[in-house]
């Protein structure tokens, strides 16, 4: 048995929002492994990696990836492996893990494969399930008290809760609040869930098409045209505003999506979704800032987002 106090403690992270937690509250140098998907902070790439996805999404595109991902679960087959030789070389105290999604980064699976691997070195394991900013808030404290940080948990809490009651002060008293579809995927189409309906009604818009809580889920384009939103919001799960302008051909061809109000009055903004939207982590409250400016430009001046977190998409893309 291995015996560690909480400033030894030795942390792999199968999650990228945990990873950033972790460095939030000062615990980076405890980090001895990461997933391939772990990049935030920067210092986080140059950890030993001891998760990597089975395929190369780099080059595919939005209906490849959905593709793989069903033939991988349908076949039973990996969507992330343990790397075996470096789980063991790092030998973790702790693992921080998910139980929200299996497509969205490694779960029960290769927690339980990790654990197995390591055999009489068994670490201990801390599974992070977050619905909402709520939730969100709550899995940072999660984290903190399991390595005790746990002032350094309450300081960011108080601070990112400071930001998630200044925007909601902002909107409460809006009179006009537009209908907002927030697009998880675009093929096939998927609304967002999870967090994404509590931070568009914290911003001052009303959600369609999903539930604070409930999982995202795929949609029908007719259900978009009987919300016929004020304001689209493309945030495609892990991608950036560049890779989710590649897809954009595929609604620019569908006569149905051209004619929702928000794309005739250009009111289709893309974000960046894997820093700001995918992730339950510190940054999802700039996410929150972010779709603020998106529906209230005029109220949320004088809040500051990172410079190319979002973007308003152009008439000649939309067609």
């Amino acid at each position: 048995m291995k015996f560690f106090t909480a400033c030894n403690m030795r942390i792999v992270s199968f999650l990228p929002s945990a990873t950033e937690t972790l460095y939030e509250l000062g615990a980076g140098n405890q980090i001895v492994g990461v997933t391939h998907e772990c990049k935030y902070p920067p210092q986080a790439r140059k950890k030993p990696r001891v998760i990597q996805s089975s395929f190369d999404p780099g080059q595919m595109t939005g209906r490849d990836i959905d593709n793989k991902i069903v033939e991988l679960m349908h076949t039973g087959k990996d969507i992330y492996v343990v790397d075996e030789n470096t789980l063991k070389r790092v030998s973790p105290d702790l693992i921080v893990a998910q139980g929200l999604c299996e497509v969205c980064s490694p779960f029960t699976k290769e927690i339980n494969r990790a654990v197995s691997l390591l055999g009489d070195r068994r670490p201990d394991v801390l599974v992070l399930d977050p619905h909402d900013l709520d939730d969100i808030l709550v899995s940072i404290m999660d984290v903190a008290e399991k390595i005790g940080k746990v002032r350094e948990g309450r300081k960011l809490v108080a601070s990112l809760q400071k930001r998630i009651d200044m925007v909601r002060s902002m909107t409460m008293k809006l009179k006009h609040k537009p209908k907002v579809l927030c697009v998880e995927w675009i093929e096939p189409l998927f609304t967002a869930g999870h967090w994404v309906p509590q931070m568009v009604e914290y911003a001052g818009g009303i959600n369609g098409l999903s539930s604070t809580g409930e999982p995202s889920r795929r949609m029908d384009i007719d259900e978009a045209v009987q919300l016929d939103p004020d304001i689209i919001v493309l945030m495609p799960c892990g991608f950036d505003i560049e890779q989710t302008l590649k897809e954009l051909p595929v609604l620019a061809s569908n006569g149905k999506w051209k004619s929702l109000q928000a794309v005739k009055n250009r009111n289709v903004y893309a974000v960046n979704a894997n820093a700001y939207f995918s992730k339950p982590g510190p940054r999802t409250v700039v996410g929150l800032e972010i779709i603020s400016k998106i529906l209230h430009p005029e109220t949320s001046q004088h809040i500051r987002v990172p410079k190319g977190s979002y973007k308003k998409i152009t008439a000649k893309l939309l067609r």
